[in-house]
């Protein structure tokens, strides 16, 4: 298991993640990113805040940048027929 960790970049703000979580692998990691996202995607737009630009910087134990996930990543939309 390896710990990861979560932090919030929001343009040039960076809210860390001081606990991480252990996970099996990246992409284990990876499915947390997406849903967390999601809900906190929920809350903001229930809340009528800006969600444009927000994205988890996943981070190793080491502090080295292993997957970047933009909030924006998480939304699906139907496809279209127009």
């Amino acid at each position: 298991m390896s710990r990861y960790y979560f932090h919030i970049r929001d343009g040039d703000d960076l809210a860390e993640d001081r606990e991480g979580a252990e996970f099996a692998s990246i992409e284990l990691a990876r499915d947390e990113a997406f849903r967390s996202a999601r809900e906190i995607l929920a809350q903001r737009l229930l809340n009528d805040e800006v969600i444009d630009g927000q994205a988890f910087e996943i981070t190793d134990e080491q502090g080295h940048l292993v997957e970047r996930v933009p909030f924006r990543a998480a939304m699906r939309f139907p496809i279209s027929d127009n």
